[in-house]
């Protein structure tokens, strides 16, 4: 990437569903196959934002298939990964109240002794509590799924979480603010690179589901990728405004 921008990537589910958070596994593999071979520096979130040109690589919710299909792939490459958990559902579904299951796989949430046991490699992160989009809660209520999450996860696995990750990617400015009293960063789902103007309380990811079919992601890295995203961006925020 000629201009230096880095990019975090966004996982969730890895199955053969083809609903909006999901990847079949035959394509992580891919994913994982080109970064590996790319020569990209593949880092942590925080080291990915002050190298350019670089990628973090992140999955949300705590799906347990990480464990079985994403976990030994990155180990045999040796790709660092956050996993971002909502922390009152461990060990259970992805059953949270906040949004309709239509479409979306009700799958297995990763346990407690399954977290503490992941390798150096992964990083843990904060989703929340109960996983509720935070601009419609009150700031009180926000402030404890944030500061619950990270307490809960760092009591049960006895490791820093300084990462929060907003659900729905949706956050306002009370919302940043508080994330601020907690943690050092703080990633949405703006599909963009990041940049050196890049808020670290409201960075922008790049949702792995845009590179399936005939857009591989080795194009990403591309001024054919650039475009490709900043038209997807363009599209999503037309739409959102239509909607309201």
């Amino acid at each position: 990437m000629g201009d230096n921008r880095s990019v975090i990537l966004t996982y969730h589910s890895l199955d053969d569903s083809e609903s909006a958070i999901s990847i079949a596994p035959r394509l992580f593999r891919q994913h994982m196959d080109f970064l590996a071979a790319s020569g990209l520096a593949v880092l942590p979130l925080d080291q990915a934002l002050q190298r350019p040109g670089s990628v973090a690589i992140t999955f949300d919710d705590g799906f347990r298939n990480f464990l079985d299909l994403a976990l030994p792939e990155l180990a045999l490459r040796r790709l660092p990964a956050t996993i971002f958990i909502v922390s009152g559902y461990c060990g259970r579904r992805n059953l949270w109240p906040a949004r309709p299951y239509r479409r979306i796989p009700r799958q297995p949430l990763l346990g407690w002794d399954e977290l503490s046991a992941m390798p150096a490699l992964i990083s843990l992160g904060a989703h929340t509590v109960t996983h509720p989009d935070l601009r419609g809660v009150s700031p009180a209520e926000c402030e404890k799924e944030l500061r619950e999450c990270q307490a809960q996860i760092e009591q049960r696995t006895g490791r820093p979480v300084r990462w929060l990750a907003y659900p729905y990617g949706a956050s306002s400015p009370t919302v940043r603010s508080l994330a601020g009293r907690y943690f050092d960063l703080a990633v949405g789902t703006s599909l963009q690179f990041v940049s050196t103007r890049s808020n670290p309380l409201d960075l922008p990811r790049i949702d792995a589901y845009y590179f399936g079919g005939r857009f591989p992601l080795k194009h990403l890295f591309t001024p054919y990728g650039s475009l490709y995203i900043g038209l997807r961006h363009l599209l999503r925020n037309v739409r959102r405004l239509a909607s309201r």
